[in-house]
């Protein structure tokens, strides 16, 4: 199987990334991987997709870490590849990290790889599922049953009014940004300085005011769902915990946050079959939901990390996993001549 993982840039890719971890496996197994900054796609006039790729000149490597070494060492092979060539195309890449710095960066991976698909490229996250899901709205269009109750504005007053119906406790965040960044949990003493928190969110966008839950002091748990169904192996889950530093509301382990092993309960199973037929017509092949309580907080569709986490406590290596059901959808396609629908074959 020939395998291109695209990320925001393969230069401030980390050791520990579930990307750099899904190559490793995968040249492990005997594939080719094959690492794709968005900024090295190239569109070419014989209306194909190319791209300057980063792969690794070892065949089998003990560790993700040795594997990283390589990828970004001297001995890194360079290559101009054509990218409707490759058999998988995993986006893994983050638009909301490109959104203040590189604004042109946000939206151009989905719409190269929707190229790549017409090539017969089995194409994951499907990219028209995930343009759907560029920004934090796309949360609202999920049941009411599984999300806290939210506003979405960049009106002062609806914000402050949305806080008091709260009883004076409720989450300000940017409705675009990542990793916990200017995150707010707003508290009754904090009256005096909620306009100062406002503007701080609003600052590059509207604003969402969320309801608290206060099993949040709890921290969350990252469950990963691949093909719609909860990702399981040999009777456990691909899930992890993630827990408060001190008084910091931000469980985001690059926030500062810690690790802890997860019970997968019957609540966080139903959550699962809530967003189901939702995730699956849309062509999300591997997602990551984060549950606080009975509560959803957020739906990860792109570059859900943490699988080296849930293998730490699980002591199951899911990304191996994750490799061979892909390689199940590229012998597929081999069947059917390359000629099978992208967001169907993404959760078959």
């Amino acid at each position: 199987m020939r395998i291109g993982f695209i990320v925001n840039d393969v230069a401030t890719e980390k050791a520990g990334f579930t990307t750099i971890r899904l190559a490793q496996n995968a040249v492990n197994m005997g594939h080719t991987a094959w690492l794709i900054g968005v900024g090295d796609l190239t569109y070419d006039p014989d209306d194909t997709v190319a791209a300057r790729a980063t792969s690794v000149p070892g065949q089998k490597y003990k560790t993700h870490t040795s594997f990283f070494a390589d990828l970004q060492g001297k001995k890194a092979i360079r290559e101009r590849i054509k990218v409707d060539d490759l058999d998988v195309l995993m986006l893994r890449n983050v638009p909301s990290d490109d959104y203040l710095s590189r604004p042109w960066a946000t939206g151009v991976a989905v719409e190269f790889a929707r190229l790549a698909t017409r090539r017969g490229v089995v194409v994951v996250n499907d990219p028209t599922g995930l343009a759907k899901a560029s920004s934090k709205m796309y949360f609202q269009l999920f049941p009411e049953e599984v999300r806290p109750r939210t506003v979405i504005t960049r009106d002062n007053q609806e914000i402050k009014d949305f806080v008091h119906e709260q009883g004076g406790t409720a989450v300000l965040k940017p409705l675009q940004g990542s990793g916990g960044a200017s995150v707010f949990l707003v508290r009754p003493d904090d009256e005096p300085n909620l306009n100062q928190m406002i503007d701080a969110v609003s600052r590059d966008g509207f604003v969402i005011a969320q309801e608290y839950l206060p099993a949040a002091e709890q921290g969350d748990k990252r469950l990963f769902l691949m093909n719609g169904r909860p990702f399981r192996v040999k009777g456990r889950y691909a899930c992890f915990r993630r827990v408060r530093a001190g008084g910091d509301m931000r469980s985001n382990i690059h926030a500062g946050g810690t690790k802890a092993a997860a019970e997968v309960t019957a609540v966080d199973l139903e959550i699962a079959e809530i967003v189901r037929p939702k995730l699956v017509p849309a062509g999300m092949f591997l997602v990551g939901l984060d549950i606080v309580g009975d509560k959803l907080m957020e739906i990860n569709v792109f570059s859900p990390g943490g699988l080296g986490s849930a293998q730490e406590f699980e002591k199951i290596n899911f990304s191996r996993y994750v490799l061979e059901a892909l390689d199940r959808k590229v012998r597929y396609m081999q069947f059917y001549g390359r000629n099978f629908d992208n967001v169907d074959m993404c959760t078959l």
